[in-house]
């Protein structure tokens, strides 16, 4: 459970993620998708019960700490550091870097639309690059859990595009991916499994070849598709 103040905006949430697989999340806004992933990465405190990694309670675990532990987020908002180039910036995420295949050159060879915009300010980047830049920072830290929040929110159709290429790069690497999207036609594309959630539940939790998108949208708004309409 995570509250804001007396809000509770997660409950009753249990779920699991296995190694290698994407797990998107979906669900309107204010569901408390965005608060699940900060609460797993430690950038927002649990109120009560337990977010477990390789088995261990990371129960007073700090944010840092959780990423030398082998998790790291991309936010909502990007949260790039404007006045620094995107070098800079990756290179900054890779200085606790853990030991791994992720390094600059090798995040630069798997993200070639930022190669050219190496030393470019990330406060003068389009809002797509600003979000593939975001989503190549992650890796850095050679992360073994990557919480993506708000995969394609505020993007424009190419934009998106080319931050599918990014994410697709990183499921290539077999890397294990918790996806935020609104976009349930791309979350459905990518994802191995569908997590769905409503007012700080899970109401559905699914493969993606086992569920249907009307299934998924009719618990994206509390609907019973069994009941006539």
């Amino acid at each position: 459970m995570s509250r804001y103040g007396l809000l509770q905006a997660v409950r009753g949430v249990s779920f699991g993620v296995d190694e290698g697989e994407v797990l998107a999340v979906v669900g309107a806004n204010g569901a408390g998708k965005s608060t699940m992933l900060r609460t797993i990465a430690g950038a927002h405190p649990t109120a009560q019960g337990a977010v477990r990694f390789d088995g261990a309670d990371l129960a007073g675990v700090p944010a840092h700490l959780r990423v030398r532990r082998g998790i790291a987020l991309v936010p909502e908002g990007r949260k790039l550091f404007g006045e620094l180039t995107v070098e800079e910036n990756l290179l900054v995420a890779g200085r606790r870097s853990r030991p791994g295949v992720w390094n600059l050159a090798t995040v630069l060879d798997a993200f070639p639309m930022l190669a050219p915009l190496r030393g470019r300010r990330a406060s003068s980047l389009s809002g797509g690059q600003q979000q593939a830049a975001a989503i190549a920072r992650a890796p850095m830290s050679n992360p073994r859990l990557l919480l993506i929040d708000e995969v394609s929110l505020g993007l424009s159709p190419v934009a998106v595009d080319a931050v599918y290429e990014s994410v697709q790069v990183l499921r290539a690497a077999s890397s294990t991916l918790l996806l935020v999207e609104q976009d349930l036609a791309r979350a459905l594309s990518v994802a191995d499994r569908v997590l769905c959630v409503l007012e700080g539940r899970i109401v559905l939790n699914e493969s993606t070849h086992d569920v249907t998108r009307e299934q998924v949208t009719a618990a994206y708004f509390g609907l019973d598709l069994s009941e006539p309409s």
